[in-house]
């Protein structure tokens, strides 16, 4: 019997088949993951702008307020409670001012209470000092009467003396009488040697004592000028600004209640996005429109300190015979370096979106995703340190559409 043999083309056949589908497969797949994402645009809904060199100008522009060149703070020295109010906000006061009075009775009887206590040690070291000096008289007193003693007995020598010289009295009376001189001067010697020590250790003992009541004299006259501190004036002359104190409420020592503007001058002062932090410094010069007139204002300090993203700066004017208001605002324009020209590009929302790294370049009826580098930037430019050239034009709207799409075509 025969046995049926199946063709072996059959075979070759199915297999060729299998991989021409396989192939196709793989190259429609390829084709689909290698094909540029794009997306068809109209010319109305983007906004294309062209790279060129230009003059570029680091600046920034920003908003200041007007104040006072210089102010002083209206300071608490003794805490207590509003009692009465002399001034109004707003008024222009005189240096030694009253301002408000505060009243404290606990402070009120701590100095009292001290003040008690430093005139009683005054009262009791002038008694000290007193009785010094009556011992002094005493000693003096008795001074005189040794002083009498010896010129008696001195006399009453001088005398019995010729008479025991002519032998009217006898030796033993002599001899008591010129012992009795000598008794009386020794007597007289030591009391004057006593006194003279005595008035040296005074003269030390009073200066002391003075000078412990002229350092009580001083504390008192301190502790009675401190009572002076509840009645609040002003440090200085000029107007008087951000004072509110309210009657019966209670502040501390050391809280500032107001500020006196003292009008001899006035100043820039805004806050600054903190981007800008090291970029600015003392000494930069810009621009403020006053009435028409460019005026030039000049950096004079920088407070690094951010607080909420944003710093301080001041600014001081060119002119010093301004007549400005206090809180007037002006925008300022303040140049951060030299004019230099560079490639730039326009900016625009793009940047939100591409934080600089890349951009759409048009080339003819289409825009392509391109690589570039930005430099630095003012309100009005961007500056390109590569990746573009003078002339190339560029989509500079939002991509906010865009950020996954490589090619975009454009049409009417």
């Amino acid at each position: 019997m025969d046995t049926a043999i199946k063709s072996k083309s059959k075979k070759f056949k199915f297999a060729t088949l299998a991989a021409i589908g396989i192939l196709a497969f793989a190259t429609m797949a390829y084709l689909s993951f290698s094909k540029k994402k794009s997306l068809n645009v109209k010319t109305n809904e983007i906004l294309v702008k062209t790279a060129s060199e230009e003059y570029f100008e680091d600046f920034m522009v920003f908003q200041a307020r007007v104040e006072p060149l210089n102010a002083m703070l209206v300071n608490i020295v003794e805490g207590g409670s509003v009692q009465e109010i002399f001034a109004e906000n707003g008024s222009r006061v005189e240096k030694g001012q009253a301002l408000a009075k505060l009243y404290n009775p606990n402070s009120e009887l701590n100095y009292m209470t001290q003040e008690t206590a430093i005139i009683e040690q005054m009262n009791n070291l002038n008694v000290g000092k007193l009785n010094i000096r009556n011992q002094e008289l005493q000693l003096t007193q008795d001074l005189l009467s040794i002083e009498h003693d010896y010129n008696d007995a001195k006399r009453l020598h001088d005398l019995n003396k010729k008479l025991f010289e002519k032998d009217v009295i006898s030796r033993n009376e002599w001899h008591a009488i010129d012992e009795n001189l000598r008794f009386q001067r020794e007597r007289r010697n030591n009391i004057q040697l006593a006194i003279q020590k005595e008035k040296q250790s005074n003269q030390v003992q009073i200066a002391q004592i003075n000078r412990s009541i002229a350092t009580m004299e001083k504390s008192l006259e301190i502790l009675r000028s401190n009572k002076k501190n509840f009645l609040i004036t002003a440090p200085a002359s000029g107007v008087l600004t951000s004072f509110e104190p309210i009657l019966g409420k209670s502040y501390p020592s050391g809280e500032s209640i107001g500020k006196i503007d003292v009008m001899q001058g006035y100043k820039l002062v805004a806050d600054v996005d903190e981007f800008y932090l090291e970029k600015v410094a003392v000494g930069q010069k810009g621009q403020i429109d006053y009435k028409g007139e460019m005026l030039e204002v000049t950096v004079i300090k920088v407070l690094p300190e951010v607080k909420g993203g944003r710093f301080q700066l001041e600014l001081s004017f060119s002119k010093t015979d301004l007549v400005l208001q206090r809180g007037l605002s002006f925008g300022v324009k303040l140049t951060l370096s030299e004019k230099q020209k560079v490639l730039v590009v326009p900016k625009g929302q793009f940047y939100s979106e591409t934080a600089g790294q890349w951009i759409f370049a048009v080339n003819g009826n289409q825009a392509v995703r391109k690589p570039i580098k930005i430099g630095r930037e003012n309100p009005d430019y961007y500056e390109v340190l590569g990746g573009l050239k003078p002339g190339d034009r560029v989509v500079t709207s939002s991509y906010a559409d865009y950020k996954d799409i490589e090619v975009l075509k454009i049409t009417q």
